[in-house]
């Protein structure tokens, strides 16, 4: 097969209906970030977990998810896009199974664990699956887009999901919903997916593993919880822990004969800067949700599913800014300014943001909603780009970078717009009050009863640092505006006869 024609390159009704079976999938993947949200009471009558184990349960999954995205990225360019699919398919419905059937914190703990490593292989795997199967510029545009719509309204839904399942059933039923989807996929993947794979990749380099996990999984632990925890003595040495290991990383990529992560990807033109672009985007819309749901439920005192459900409210304009973002590329308008303009209505969702009282709950979802639709805009054209100017044997490699790069970025807003939030409404607590109620709005609101008048003034506190973390947002996401109309403008994708054709074989 070739792609040295438009034509012979455009994808048809196949290609098309394999997307839809790809986005199922992804859609899990994404939605078991916060599936357990209301889960957690119903778990802890049932299985007790200690305080330590409660919090395994709930970050486990997004940690083995984030340190084997790369693994897992080099790995299917060696073995074959499809197979490692199918392979996580089949893990993460196993593993699905045995956690709604969990009869210990322990075994509940291991089954999110699977569950993370098999999110690793279908995560990459779907892009670089959708890279191969639409290799015309513009459908691949719709097709990334898509992608990204899907990713960013699954952790919405998750916790909704969550929540509806657990009033009506038992907190078990949150995981059994991934089995349809994964037997799906394992019935239709073999006919309608083809398979892709670097036809010379060299030999696994077994030693990058560990190293990129060592690099990736202490920084985002500590970035994690400092927001909650404040900055100390333990997460910062966690943090500098892991860049050191990052640096090994860096040199051992730069050093193996064949290394797990080609360094020649980031000489590739607008790759690096797509990477980082990713990253802040990631920044600016884990940040700001850092704030927000916490805002409708401790300031505006609406329960957990009242909160989520207003919550999928800024999720509506999402499904329409790729296709908008993807016409204006297609029409002639230069990628760089179209995701400067993103990044430029995020700044702009955060500087109304920072206009918010304690009453403003529509101010609030709105400038979510445009947070959101900036975000989305980035996300699809930076993806988009970057995918587009790596060669394609290496697409699962440059998908699995793009999506660490992104898992960094949130977590380094949660850290930094966090901290930023926290310092502010430990500034505009009174001295007096109770040790619990300056340290979160939460702990004030627990004694609440014990201070005449401390609810109010946490609330107006809390709404003080969500201002003052908007306002850091708005200048952080104004600055990458400027970033990427000058890094970008001259950059586009790589046409497609210019990328060496993968080994491919249709079933």
């Amino acid at each position: 097969m070739t792609n040295s024609t438009s034509t012979a390159s455009r994808a048809g009704r196949r290609e098309w209906t394999a997307l839809g079976v790809l986005m199922l999938p992804l859609l899990l993947v994404s939605m078991d970030v916060s599936v357990l949200y209301f889960t957690i009471p119903s778990i802890s009558a049932d299985l007790e977990p200690s305080g330590t184990q409660q919090l395994w349960i709930f970050d486990i999954y997004a940690f083995v998810l984030a340190g084997l995205l790369m693994t897992m990225g080099s790995l299917g360019d060696r073995i074959g896009h499809r197979r490692l699919l199918l392979i996580g398919a089949a893990a993460f419905g196993a593993a699905s199974l045995m956690a709604a059937y969990a009869n210990s914190a322990e075994t509940l703990i291991a089954a999110r664990a699977v569950l993370g490593i098999g999110g690793a292989t279908l995560m990459p795997s779907t892009m670089a699956l959708l890279r191969t199967m639409f290799t015309d510029p513009g459908q691949r545009a719709k097709a990334i887009g898509l992608w990204s719509g899907v990713m960013t309204a699954g952790i919405a839904l998750g916790s909704v999901m969550s929540g509806v399942l657990v009033e009506h059933f038992w907190w078990g039923s949150v995981f059994l919903v991934n089995l349809p989807a994964m037997a799906l996929l394992l019935l239709l993947g073999p006919l309608l997916l083809p398979e892709s794979r670097n036809p010379s990749p060299g030999r696994f380099d077994w030693l990058s593993v560990p190293l990129s996990m060592a690099g990736v999984l202490p920084v985002i632990y500590g970035l994690k919880e400092i927001p909650s925890e404040g900055w100390n003595v333990r997460y910062a040495v966690s943090i500098t822990v892991g860049l050191l290991f990052a640096a090994l990383f860096v040199h051992r990529q730069r050093t193996a004969a064949s290394p797990m992560i080609d360094p020649a990807l980031f000489r590739g033109r607008g790759f690096a800067p797509s990477v980082a672009l990713n990253l802040v985007s990631a920044f600016g819309i884990i940040g700001s949700a850092y704030f927000t749901t916490q805002y409708l439920q401790s300031v505006l005192g609406k329960s957990a599913l009242e909160s989520a459900l207003w919550a999928l409210l800024p999720s509506v304009p999402i499904g329409a800014a790729a296709p908008i973002a993807t016409a204006l590329v297609q029409k002639g308008v230069n990628r760089a300014y179209v995701i400067s303009a993103g990044f430029a209505v995020s700044a702009c969702g955060f500087a109304l943001l920072a206009l918010a009282d304690t009453d403003s709950m529509w101010l609030v979802l709105v400038s979510c909603g445009i947070l959101a639709v900036g975000g989305v805009t980035v996300m699809s054209q930076i993806m988009d780009l970057a995918m587009g100017t790596a060669p394609v044997e290496r697409a699962g490699t440059a998908s699995s970078l793009m999506e660490t790069g992104a898992e960094f970025g949130g977590a380094l807003g949660m850290a930094v717009l966090g901290s930023i939030g926290t310092a502010v409404y430990r500034h505009d607590i009174p001295a007096s009050a109770p040790d619990v109620a300056r340290e979160t709005l939460g702990g004030a609101l627990a004694v609440a009863d014990q201070v005449p008048g401390l609810a109010a003034v946490a609330r107006e506190a809390f709404t003080n640092g969500m201002q003052g973390a908007a306002i850091a947002g708005a200048v952080v996401l104004a600055g990458a505006a400027v970033l990427a109309a000058v890094t970008l403008r001259r950059v586009e994708p790589r046409e497609p006869q210019e990328a060496p054709e993968p080994e491919k074989v249709l079933v």
